[in-house]
């Protein structure tokens, strides 16, 4: 299998409770948290290590939250490479309403991160041994961060080769396209902040796509339809993936899911279409376990057979 890290820069103590009901100006009584380590990269490298695979966390960690993310990260045996801040990681917390089987997500602020700090993120990506043949560039950036910060992570791991896969939204998203990336997994929502314009189709869709991989923004795009499954794009045509139908139990964590899923399979020599495939399989298998929980490899293996794909063009 070839190497994995992830890189993870706006990550949270993920906080879970259940609650018989959520009132408004009432006091809630509920179930003993569970603590989780979360953030995009961090998901992913958790999802990976469950398929059967593995990808090293690189993590931004400060304070006591900090300290109980690389706790928590050490359980799960994922050797986190963890880069110290000043500032706190942030806390996130989900309640789920039982009485009408509802979650309420709550997401905080991510810490303040210095230019110093930022330096030190840049040194290690263009200093990791040994170096990695992937890179996922997943979640958020704090607020405090330039959104062109991928976009300088990307020229870094460019430089020695090591191909990125890109799972991030607004702002950070275009500015990293623009250094240009292997594989990007946008939404529908995400793509039409890209192109500024209504993507009501398919045809509309999977044209936009093209033009992304036409202009160098990325080798492969893989657009999460939700349900729907997945579009693979490439300069050599496009792939309707199709989702196996699953029942949902919970939507959290599907899109990391896909990524891990997909990169499972460019790590281990799957073709792109197999990979992508397998992707879909991840997310759908995540969407039926509860709370957070990320896809089981039992599932997603399963599942991975029942993706219908249809050539688009």
């Amino acid at each position: 299998m070839k190497e994995v890290d992830t890189l993870t820069m706006n990550p949270a103590i993920d906080v879970s409770v259940s609650a018989s009901q959520v009132l408004p100006e009432e006091k809630l009584r509920c179930s003993r948290p569970a603590f989780e380590p979360g953030g995009g990269g961090i998901n992913v490298s958790r999802a990976m290590r469950k398929l059967g695979g593995s990808a090293v966390p690189i993590v931004l960690a400060g304070g006591h939250n900090g300290s109980l993310l690389s706790e928590l990260l050490e359980s799960e045996k994922l050797e986190p490479e963890i880069l110290g801040i000043e500032d706190t990681t942030r806390q996130n917390l989900t309640v789920l309403d039982k009485s009408a089987e509802v979650q309420y997500r709550f997401v905080m602020p991510g810490p303040e991160v210095t230019s110093d700090e930022l330096v030190g993120v840049e040194e290690k990506v263009s200093n990791i041994t040994p170096r990695p043949d992937f890179l996922v560039l997943s979640g958020s950036l704090p607020e405090s961060v330039n959104p062109d910060f991928y976009a300088r992570v990307i020229r870094k791991a460019k430089g020695r080769g090591t191909r990125v896969i890109l799972d991030t939204s607004g702002t950070p998203l275009r500015k990293a396209l623009e250094e240009g990336v292997f594989l990007a997994k946008p939404n529908i929502g995400e793509m039409v902040n890209l192109a500024e314009r209504k993507l009501d189709e398919e045809p509309q869709q999977i044209g936009f796509a093209r033009e992304l991989v036409d202009r160098g923004s990325a080798e492969a795009i893989v657009l999460s339809l939700g349900a729907g499954g997945a579009f693979l794009v490439t300069e050599k045509g496009s792939t309707h993936l199709r989702s196996p139908t699953v029942p949902i139990i919970s939507k959290v964590g599907a899109g990391d899911s896909m990524v891990a899923g997909i990169t499972y399979g460019l790590a281990n020599d799957y073709s792109l279409k197999a990979s992508a495939s397998l992707g879909v399989a991840a997310g759908a298998a995540a969407v039926m376990t509860p709370g957070t929980e990320l896809c089981r490899k039992e599932d997603t293996f399963r599942l991975w057979d029942q993706v219908g794909a249809q050539r688009q063009g």
